[in-house]
């Protein structure tokens, strides 16, 4: 797949590549530190099983992603996951449906519209593939740049496994 870069003000962005894996890996860390959502150890260990995944779904064409450089500094990326899901009512003939994850801006880079581009990405990826539902997590920050997007809140809930 050719690598088609475009300039956004003196920014630039393009599709991640394996090579990606690890600075993918940090932003992810980053960007749930900055949430506060967990102890360092725990991003960690989060951070040793992640960074293979991400390179395997890369490899399978599941994981799309996109970073964007000031220069030769990565400063911003987002992912989409393209997720196996029973045709529904929001989509009766699709059995996919995209998930972003992964979008984190360095903080001095914030304010300057680049998490809507990169999620306009994934967005544009989940539609060349054919996906009509798009799913993410936002943090409290994050809300009111997907609520001008378009999405909406659903009414997910979690059962995780408490682990010792």
């Amino acid at each position: 797949m050719a690598v088609n870069p475009y300039t956004h003000h003196m920014l630039t962005t393009r599709r991640a590549t394996l090579e990606d894996t690890e600075l993918i890996t940090r932003h992810r860390m980053a960007m749930f530190a900055d949430a506060g959502s967990a102890p360092d150890p725990v991003l960690e260990q989060m951070a040793r099983y992640f960074e293979p995944w991400v390179q395997r779904m890369i490899g399978e064409n599941r994981y799309a992603g996109w970073i964007t450089s000031d220069g030769t500094r990565p400063i911003a990326s987002a992912g989409l996951l393209m997720l196996d899901w029973a045709p529904h009512f929001l989509d009766p003939t699709g059995e996919q449906r995209g998930y972003i994850l992964n979008v984190f801006v360095e903080p001095e880079y914030r304010g300057r519209g680049l998490a809507t581009m990169l999620t306009r990405e994934c967005i544009d990826e989940a539609r060349q593939r054919g996906v009509g539902v798009v799913a993410l997590h936002a943090s409290k920050k994050g809300q009111p740049v997907y609520e001008k997007l378009g999405f909406t809140t659903s009414n997910e809930m979690l059962w995780v496994e408490t682990r010792s």
